[in-house]
């Protein structure tokens, strides 16, 4: 009965999850001009590019001598430098060793576009959007042409959020790609990212409609923007073309950050049960893809198939220690299974990465005041104590906590 309880509450929190994040689809990734959605997760924008090296030939004496140089010297080389070893650490998921060099070249450059760019990148590939948001409002700032920067930021502002100004961040989202698209009017996933823009805005309309034609029309080859057509005009009332959509989709899709969008559009349709092996197969490709491992996770937890999901979610963890919404499921799971010491013990890790919206949410009672309940439902009133009181240093005045806390003592 518990675990029905818990399933119900998770379940509402998903479907508003998969409304917001819906519109993200891009889906939980990723690249955005090779492959578009999260790399470890939902979007996995390409990477920034380093300036070639160049030939340069000298006349001398003697003839002509041909000799290969770096096109900048000093400080700017050693910016190439850094900018390759960061797209290096990034492709290898080194993302620690990536964002270190990223983030040396703004000690050279305090201004780099490409440098904030590739920061981006790997805050979305780890689904860190606080960050990859400021990272690309930089890169967006400091290269005001860069096509790439404006349709990530874009990718990235339709993230699912706990708290914030949704609505701001959504009309940002259109914003950006309305430039993406005027700069670059032949970019297909520019205008795919204007529909989910438009999308995130609950616009359904022959606006948003058209912006996915015309991505489907600029490149018949680009599975993403066949899933978004499908999706708009299911909720168009059209789901009579929606469905060969979807199949078209899938079968073009070649990397798991495409079966990602596509798979997360078909839950934003509560399509649950189709999704499962669109993301199989995209972890056949990539056995450590975060964005697939939470996605499928999610999708065990609504089925209430609580023992399947942890093993998915609990790698998903691994592989993005930092992203905060595969670790609150991972918690809710062991919560749903009666686990507390190891609900507990996530929820703390939780804690550590959470939004100040996420930290709050972490206090009710799909957290730690839902730990310290089952402790209290165990007779473990000194483990209850220690979560209630947890749960008011995240949530402080709140009364029913206070309540709940003086009891337990």
């Amino acid at each position: 009965m518990r675990a029905f309880s818990i399933f119900r509450s998770v379940f509402g929190f998903l479907v508003l999850s998969v409304v917001l994040s819906g519109a993200g689809v891009c889906a939980l990734g990723q690249d955005v001009g090779s492959d578009v959605i999260g790399g470890a997760g939902i979007f996995r924008p390409k990477n920034p590019e380093s300036k070639k090296r160049t030939v340069r030939t000298t006349t001398t004496r003697r003839g002509t001598a041909t000799r290969t140089t770096a096109a900048n010297t000093g400080s700017e080389d050693k910016i190439e430098d850094l900018l390759d070893k960061g797209n290096q650490f990034r492709d290898a998921q080194r993302f620690a060793e990536a964002e270190s060099s990223y983030q040396s070249i703004l000690k050279i450059n305090a201004k780099d576009g490409r440098a904030a760019y590739g920061l981006g990148n790997i805050y979305s590939d780890q689904q860190r959007w606080e960050e990859a948001e400021a990272a690309y409002r930089n890169a967006a700032l400091w290269s005001p042409t860069n096509v790439d920067a404006l349709v990530a930021l874009s990718v990235v502002l339709v993230q699912p959020r706990t708290g914030g100004d949704n609505a701001s961040r959504f009309a940002d989202a259109e914003n950006f790609a309305r430039r993406a698209v005027q700069l670059a009017p032949q970019n297909a996933t520019a205008w795919d990212r204007l529909g989910v823009a438009l999308q995130s805005r609950g616009v359904f309309n022959n606006e948003t409609e058209h912006a996915y034609r015309r991505a489907v029309e600029l490149d018949p080859e680009f599975p993403v923007a066949y899933a978004h057509l499908a999706r708009v005009l299911k909720r168009m009332g059209k789901a009579n073309e929606a469905t060969p959509l979807y199949d078209k989709a899938t079968q073009l899709a070649k990397d798991p950050a495409t079966l990602n969008l596509i798979a997360e559009s078909l839950q934003a349709e509560q399509q649950w049960q189709n999704s499962e092996p669109v993301l199989k197969r995209a972890l056949e490709l990539d056995a450590r893809n975060s964005t697939s491992l939470y996605l499928l996770g999610r999708m065990f937890v609504v089925f209430k198939r609580f023992e399947e999901s942890e093993p998915y979610l609990k790698l998903a963890t691994e592989v993005s220690p930092r992203a905060f919404q595969p670790i609150n499921l991972l918690g809710r799971t062991y919560l749903a299974l009666d686990r507390f010491e190891e609900a507990e013990v996530v929820y703390e890790r939780a804690a550590g990465v959470a939004s100040p919206g996420d930290r709050k949410q972490l206090a009710g009672v799909y957290g730690f005041e839902g730990v310290g309940d089952g402790y209290l439902k165990a007779k473990k009133k000194p483990s209850a104590v220690r979560a209630y009181t947890r749960a008011l240093e995240l949530d402080p005045g709140n009364k029913q906590l206070e309540l709940k806390l003086a009891k337990a003592r």
